[in-house]
């Protein structure tokens, strides 16, 4: 890090955890849109001063633009989507935006948990309880990945990126989709080999699937 105060710097600054998946899909709409960031990481067992003088929660990602201090997951990446608005990654249409929004507040709060369950609980039990609950929520999911390009939509979109980082992680989670789950598993190589993916992806998250 510089000696230039964070909030003084001409772009934006990014707290970030290289392993979470609410990090990741910040880090991946960036690239998506090209928007300059500086990418800061950090361990959440060790923030940096600044980080908790700027975010009261001392939670990641904590975005910082200018005088603006953003630490909520999905207010992030929506703002990232208006404040650069190209290419859209959130419908204009009002019901087809408040599914989407509902879906990404779903992931956000019922699936990365349990993806924070498998990799930091020390309890097997718990760890394998999130495992089946993750693999099962996918799995019920199937009908929403087929007869659209893409998630329940014919565009790529802020649901597509959430989607992406969680679908990468599941070889590292221990999680095996059933050949019944070809929908999904046809839906996850196609957003896996966009470059842009493969250009969010830090060294740690490239080393879940070495």
């Amino acid at each position: 890090m510089t000696d230039v105060p964070v909030t003084k710097r001409s772009q934006m600054v990014l707290f970030s955890d290289s392993k979470s998946p609410s990090c990741h899909r910040v880090r991946l709409v960036a690239k998506e849109k090209d928007i300059p960031m500086d990418i800061i990481e950090v361990f959440v067992d060790s923030l940096p001063e600044d980080l908790l003088e700027l975010n009261p929660y001392g939670t990641l990602p904590t975005l910082v633009d200018r005088d603006l201090v953003l630490y909520d997951p999905q207010v992030i990446i929506e703002y990232l989507d208006e404040r650069f608005p190209h290419p859209p990654l959130m419908s204009v249409d009002p019901i087809s935006k408040a599914r989407a929004r509902q879906m990404l507040r779903q992931i956000e709060t019922e699936w990365y948990p349990l993806v924070e369950a498998i990799t930091h609980s020390e309890d097997e039990k718990v760890v394998k309880a999130a495992r089946r609950d993750l693999q099962e929520r996918l799995i019920q999911m199937i009908p929403a990945f087929q007869h659209k390009d893409f998630f329940m939509s014919d565009d790529y979109s802020l649901v597509d990126i959430s989607m992406s980082v969680l679908l990468w992680r599941l070889p590292y989670l221990g999680i095996d989709l059933p050949k019944s789950a070809k929908p999904i598993i046809d839906y996850s190589e196609k957003v896996l080999q966009r470059e842009m993916f493969a250009e969010s992806l830090s060294d740690d998250e490239l080393d879940m699937r070495d």
